[in-house]
């Protein structure tokens, strides 16, 4: 009896599929392995970024894709589908810092290269270093850098050369012609994480994000939305105009604040935007990433702590 319990009783819940731009190798399946809490995922690589956030919207539980890079400025592709073609809420951001690596088939030498085939964002962030040794190199987009250096892989050519990851290069087998080519070394990307439902609940050092959609084209539309965070003292640590594609001229603002629509004073200046200055798209409430994300956690929790410690003393001396 005990045995046909056991065999009925369910196994573990499966694991969540998040999804990623592939092939292995990318620097999205570097940062995704780097983060803690998606460890036990399965991960699926996709040829593309609107393929993964689309995936996220249907058939695989997470997508996670770049959003912004500290030299080259934001990943368009994956703002305007948050923007503009997929309801996904952000779950997290994770920072990746980048190297750049210059691969190529084994024998190949860098006087002798001609050609580069890297993701544009990549091959943007060597312009110094391209322009100085391999100025007569016709360059060559791909669909990420890992997909780069598989074709270069495949193609054999020791005239051509990709950029991408030291894992991809030992991945597809070529060799290391130059190390860490970025023109800046603070060079770091921010990714985040995404699901169809779902805000995590707050953890004391946090950002929001969404999109505001002018309701009229008129003098100070844009100072009376940002008023609405001065007035709460709201720090934005991101405001960024995109176009609608509407028309020309039309345009919207993507704006990252720290904080969480949980905080009152967040929704009350969402509530206010909302119904007095703009229509909010609202992309998600999520934990801050970055080198001090835990430290802040932790000194946030202490001050609440304290704090609460603090005003029960206070409400101690209540008349009964």
């Amino acid at each position: 009896m005990a045995a046909d319990a056991a065999s009925r009783s369910p196994g573990p819940p499966p694991a969540l599929r998040v999804g990623y731009l592939g092939p292995a190798g990318t620097f999205t399946e570097q940062a995704l392995r780097s983060e803690p809490a998606l460890a036990g995922c399965d991960f699926v690589a996709l040829p593309s970024i609107p393929e993964v956030l689309e995936a996220a919207a249907g058939d695989l539980d997470l997508g996670f894709a770049a959003i912004e890079n500290s030299i080259e400025g934001s990943v368009n592709i994956t703002l305007d589908t948050l923007a503009f073609d997929a309801d996904l809420l952000i779950q997290r951001e994770t920072i990746l810092s980048v190297r750049l690596n210059l691969l190529a088939p084994v024998g190949s030498d860098l006087e002798g290269i001609e050609r580069i085939v890297s993701f544009p964002h990549a091959v943007a962030q060597c312009r110094s270093f391209l322009r100085r040794r391999l100025p007569q190199a016709r360059i060559d987009a791909a669909n990420s850098t890992a997909e780069a250096v598989r074709a270069t892989a495949a193609g054999g050519d020791p005239r051509t050369a990709a950029i991408g990851t030291e894992l991809a290069g030992a991945l597809y087998n070529l060799n290391v012609l130059a190390t860490d080519i970025g023109d800046h070394r603070g060079n770091q990307t921010r990714f985040v994480t995404v699901a169809a439902r779902g805000i995590p609940s707050p953890t004391g050092h946090d950002k929001t994000s969404l999109v505001t959609f002018q309701r009229s084209d008129r003098p100070g539309s844009l100072l009376n939305i940002l008023q609405e965070f001065a007035a709460r003292s709201i720090n934005l640590t991101k405001l960024e105009s995109r176009p609608t594609k509407r028309s020309l001229g039309d345009y919207c603002f993507i704006i990252d604040l720290a904080g969480h629509v949980a905080d009152e004073l967040v929704a009350d200046c969402l509530l206010n935007i909302q119904a007095k200055q703009a229509d909010v798209k609202f992309l998600g409430s999520y934990p801050a990433g970055g080198e001090r994300a835990d430290g802040a956690r932790r000194e946030a929790d202490d001050a609440w702590r304290r704090a609460a410690a603090w005003i029960d003393t206070v409400r101690a001396h209540l008349a009964s």
